[in-house]
């Protein structure tokens, strides 16, 4: 389930981040007008109050290239030194080609070779894991991650439990090889139960079920979820592959400066901290603020520490998210700029 990066000749670390989101947004009441809800049952349900929304002219790899864009900008890095591009989506402009490639020809990364992460919400964290065991197999690289999602493409705006839930953004990791002596990815812990598939999926356009008249007039192409199924495994999964993470490096949640959340739920953010005996003033949480944007909400959310001076160079820090699937992992990084 995981490997210490101390097993490699070489250490990944995280040398720039950047963000973004689109300008448009729907509020809670925006929603109101649209489907049978209001501002208090959001709110105490979610913690949600505000999410961005591209424009239709806008797609998930246009998100990407501006969070990739001004991470490679706050590195002063060249897209042409960039290795390898992982982008972790579930909304992809298309099935084919990859996000990936056509971020890399957007940005200029000539050379660089990539492909599109697709694990739902817990994307992001596997992306992190796989850019670090490359940059740490040696020689020296430079590795983007990009969690980018365009969720409000797949929102049914009649079904009013997922359609409060979700915004659009895009979030962006510079992963470089550290200098010698320097800290930066710690450890994973990473694992997958297809049992729960059944209960947050998109059930229709692949090949089980193509796109046809009738998978659209059934409404098979928007986002279906058993919230409560869905809310009890992640409030389980995320404290539980924290703690585990925590005890096989020998540490407890007094060690780490930030625990950084995936923002799918402001109660299930809440849970997760109290099992953990971790204060809120050391967790990460903007949800009011983008709601779920899926694969983005870690490093939207890590851009909001950097930005506000939670987050400093020698921190430990602690990724943890869980998604469809199911999907769910933990990472631990020293902070790296």
């Amino acid at each position: 389930m995981g490997i210490t990066a101390s097993h490699s000749n070489y250490r990944a670390k995280i040398t720039a981040i950047g963000g973004y989101v689109p300008p448009g947004t729907i509020t809670n009441a925006d929603l109101e007008r649209i489907v049978e809800t209001n501002d208090e049952w959001i709110v105490s349900r979610t913690g949600i109050k505000v999410r961005h929304v591209a424009p239709k002219e806008m797609a998930t790899s246009d998100l990407a290239v501006q969070a990739a864009k001004l991470a490679l900008a706050k590195a002063g890095v060249d897209p042409r030194e960039i290795h390898a591009i992982f982008v972790c989506t579930v909304t992809p402009d298309m099935l084919f080609p990859a996000t990936a490639c056509l971020v890399q020809d957007k940005i200029g990364a000539a050379g660089a070779w990539g492909y599109d992460l697709l694990a739902a919400c817990s994307g992001f964290v596997y992306g992190l894991t796989t850019a670090a065991h490359l940059v740490s197999a040696g020689p020296p690289k430079k590795v983007l991650v990009i969690g980018a999602d365009t969720m409000t493409r797949i929102l049914n705006y009649e079904d009013r439990s997922t359609c409060i839930l979700f915004g659009d953004g895009a979030g962006a990791f510079l992963v470089e090889t550290a200098a010698e002596g320097e800290e930066g990815f710690i450890d994973f812990v990473n694992e997958i139960d297809g049992s729960g598939g059944q209960y947050l999926k998109m059930a229709a356009g692949g090949s089980r079920l193509p796109a046809s008249a009738e998978t659209v007039a059934n409404r098979q192409h928007y986002v279906y979820q058993e919230g409560q199924q869905v809310f009890k495994y992640a409030v389980r999964k995320m404290a539980e592959m924290s703690a585990t993470i925590l005890a096989r490096n020998g540490l407890t949640a007094n060690d780490v400066k930030l625990l950084i959340p995936h923002q799918a739920n402001l109660r299930i953010i809440e849970a997760t901290a109290k099992t953990l005996n971790m204060p809120l003033d050391r967790v990460v949480i903007n949800i009011d603020r983008f709601g779920n944007t899926t694969g983005a909400t870690l490093p939207l959310a890590t851009c909001d520490a950097v930005e506000s001076g939670r987050l400093v160079k020698g921190d430990l820090v602690l990724y943890a998210a869980v998604g469809a699937g199911y999907t769910a992992g933990a990472n631990l990084w020293r902070w790296g700029f």
